[in-house]
C-alpha cells in the first residue's frame, strides 16, 4: 500500500548543540509532500546544520526528525531514503556519467542490467541522453550538476536534498539550470529541500521559503508572502531591497490600518499593529515620483536611466530612498524637488 505520507518532513523541537554554541535552539517545521521548500538565511544562519540534520550526517541533541512518518532521528544517513546534491557535485572523475549514475544503484543491491536501465532513464529526466559515455571532465559546469541531480532522483529517495547546488555556476548557467531543475521537480512531483543564501534563486524555485536568522525561524511562506509582506525589517531587508521608513498607525478598523507617511495616507493590512509610531517596508518599486500632489517630499540626489527603467536615490525626511521608475522614460534632474506617492503593491507594515 502506498504511504500516503511519503515524503513528508517534519522537524519536531529539534535542537543542535556544538559544546557551548547552539546552533539550532529549537526548530518546528513541517514540509508536505510534493513540495519544493527552500531554507534561505545568511552564513551562519542555521540552514545547512538543519538540511545536514535531515541528511543524517548530524544528530539532533534533543528533538525528532520524521520522515515519511517514520522516525529517523537516530537513523543512519544510508537508511533515511534521502539523497543529497552537493555543492560541489561530487562525481567520480574516472568514472563514465553514465558509471556514476548507475553506482549508487549497483550499491544498493540491484542487478546491473536493471540498473542499466534506470541509468538510462536518469539520463533522459534531465536532458543529457547520448552523453553517457562521457567522463565528467567533458562536460560543462551545468551538465555535470544535471548529473548529480539524475545521481540523486534514479535511487527514487523520499526527500532530495540539494545543499546550494548553483553557487559553482556563473549566472547565466545559474538562471537556467535552477528553471530546469524547479521544472523537473513539478514534474515528477518528489519532495525537495534546497539549501542557498541567493534571494533570486530562492524566489524563482520555491513552493515556500524557510528564512532563517540566529537558528531561529524568520519567516515562513510563499515567496510572494515574504516579497510583499515582510514580518520584520531583517526580512524586508533580506529577501530584496526595501526602503524601512517611520509612519503612524492613524486607525484600525477589522484586519486594516489607516496610515500617513509623510503627506500621504494608505491604507494597508494592520498585521496586528495598533495605532502610534510604526514602520513601513516600500520596496524601490512601490513608489510613483511625480512632480507635485500627496506623498513624500524629495529631492532628486541621482537619477539612471538603464533602458526600460529610472533608477533614483532620492532624499526626503526618511532619509534617502532607492526608487525604481519603471513608468516613464525621462528622468527628473538631480535636484529636481518631488513627491513620491505609494502605488499601493509592495508597501507593508512591519514590526
Amino acid at each position: 500500500m502506498t504511504n500516503p505520507q511519503r515524503g513528508a518532513v517534519e522537524f519536531r523541537a529539534v535542537r543542535k548543540d556544538y559544546g557551548n554554541f547552539t546552533a539550532i535552539p529549537q526548530l518546528n517545521l513541517s514540509i508536505e509532500p510534493g513540495q519544493l521548500v527552500t531554507l534561505l538565511g545568511p552564513s551562519g544562519c542555521g540552514k545547512t546544520t538543519t538540511l545536514r540534520m535531515l541528511a543524517g550526517l548530524e544528530t539532533p541533541t534533543e528533538g525528532a526528525i520524521l520522515i515519511g512518518g517514520q522516525d529517523v532521528t537516530r537513523l543512519p544517513a544510508n537508511r533515511r531514503d534521502v539523497t543529497m546534491v552537493f555543492q560541489s557535485y561530487a562525481l567520480f572523475p574516472h568514472m563514465t556519467v553514465f558509471d556514476n549514475i548507475a553506482y549508487g544503484l549497483e550499491s544498493d543491491g540491484i542487478k546491473k542490467a536493471e540498473a542499466r536501465k534506470l541509468a538510462e532513464n536518469g539520463l533522459d529526466l534531465v536532458g543529457l541522453s547520448g552523453l553517457g559515455d562521457r567522463l565528467p571532465s567533458e562536460l560543462s559546469g551545468g551538465q555535470q550538476q544535471r548529473v548529480a541531480v539524475a545521481r540523486a532522483l534514479v535511487l527514487e529517495p523520499q526527500v532530495l536534498l540539494l545543499d546550494e547546488p548553483l553557487s559553482n555556476l556563473d549566472a547565466r548557467l545559474r538562471r537556467r539550470v535552477r528553471t530546469e531543475i524547479r521544472e523537473l521537480q513539478q514534474r515528477l512531483g518528489f519532495t525537495a529541500v534546497y539549501v542557498t543564501h541567493d534571494q533570486d534563486e530562492a524566489l524563482a524555485v520555491s513552493d515556500r521559503i524557510v528564512v532563517m536568522k540566529d537558528g531561529l525561524i524568520a519567516q515562513d511562506g510563499t515567496p510572494r508572502d515574504l516579497y510583499e509582506s515582510p514580518a520584520s525589517e531583517f526580512i524586508a531587508d533580506f529577501i530584496g531591497e526595501a526602503n524601512v521608513i517611520d509612519c503612524q498607525v492613524l486607525s484600525v478598523q477589522g484586519d486594516m490600518a489607516r496610515i500617513r507617511a509623510g503627506g500621504a495616507e494608505i491604507g494597508l493590512p494592520a498585521r496586528g499593529a495598533g495605532p502610534g509610531p510604526a514602520k513601513l517596508a516600500v520596496r524601490p518599486g512601490a513608489f510613483r515620483v511625480a512632480e507635485t500632489g500627496d506623498g513624500l517630499d524629495g529631492k532628486v540626489a541621482t537619477a539612471a536611466y538603464l533602458g526600460d527603467h529610472i533608477e533614483y536615490e532620492i532624499d526626503s525626511g526618511a532619509g534617502r530612498l532607492f526608487v525604481v521608475d519603471d513608468t516613464s522614460t525621462t528622468a527628473f534632474a538631480p535636484g529636481t524637488p518631488v513627491r513620491l506617492q505609494f502605488r499601493g503593491v509592495g508597501v507593508a507594515l512591519i514590526a
